[in-house]
């Protein structure tokens, strides 16, 4: 009898979790929707007190988390929030390694981090990490719109990287494979297909045809890149900076 009714409780506890879930993922999806990520970072994280590895939550608290760290103007401060959506990132990994958004996640925020870090051979591992987490993302989902995006980016960054550092990373720790501006484009085209709301990419697949000397394609994805709607507050950002290239090149 005591058997049975640890079960019963056991069951009914499990129903009134998962029904909290339901209710703050929805909550959460509200606040994004308003822009207001802060508050949508807490529902996240409020998810994984009850879920620890709530996929979905892992995923969006390191994506947020990325967002929320665009606003530090103190680079310690930017850096921190930065690890720490790596951190959620890692959790992800952790609980399903053969999880597309999972690997996206490992690769968004190893980016991130290739961003703020000043040694070069920490720079080197976090972008070797960047295409082996977005390679596998790919591999598992080819049609995950931000993997592609992140493969795409780095690519790009491959390619433009300065001459002098190029070859200090080279020198010293073994180098990087080479980008190619051609596949940039692709795969950020293949984003662009899958998910066309997504600004941050309109504005890298400008870039990458700006490097690519196709002028008239640039101009083409950043007027459509200035019309899109603001989603959130990288958007805001990013539409501002798509403005600014585009009188830069009319």
């Amino acid at each position: 009898m005591k058997v049975l009714l640890s079960i019963l409780f056991s069951c009914v506890l499990l129903t009134v979790q998962s029904q909290d879930i339901n209710l703050l993922l929805k909550e959460a999806a509200n606040l994004e929707k308003q822009q207001k990520e802060p508050e949508a970072t807490e529902k996240y994280k409020q998810i994984l007190l009850l879920q620890p590895i709530h996929m979905e939550a892992l995923v969006k608290a390191a994506e947020l988390t990325v967002i929320l760290a665009q606003r530090q103007t103190n680079k310690n401060a930017k850096r921190l929030y930065f690890e720490t959506a790596l951190a959620y990132a890692n959790r992800a990994l952790l609980a399903d390694s053969n999880n597309a958004d999972a690997n996206y996640a490992m690769s968004m925020a190893s980016g991130k981090m290739a961003d703020v870090e000043t040694e070069n051979k920490k720079i080197v591992t976090y972008m070797k990490e960047v295409k082996r987490f977005s390679d596998k993302a790919l591999s598992i989902n080819p049609h995950h719109a931000k993997a592609n995006y992140a493969l795409g980016k780095w690519h790009y960054e491959m390619t433009t990287l300065s001459g002098i550092k190029k070859i200090a990373v080279k020198l010293f720790y073994g180098g990087l494979p080479d980008g190619d501006i051609e596949k940039a484009i692709q795969y950020m085209e293949k984003c662009k297909s899958l998910e066309p709301y997504f600004v941050t990419n309109y504005l890298g697949l400008a870039l990458a045809y700006k490097e690519n000397r196709k002028p008239a394609q640039a101009i083409e994805v950043l007027n459509k890149l200035i019309k899109l709607p603001t989603r959130t507050s990288d958007d805001i950002a990013s539409k501002a900076e798509g403005v600014r290239l585009l009188e830069l090149m009319q």
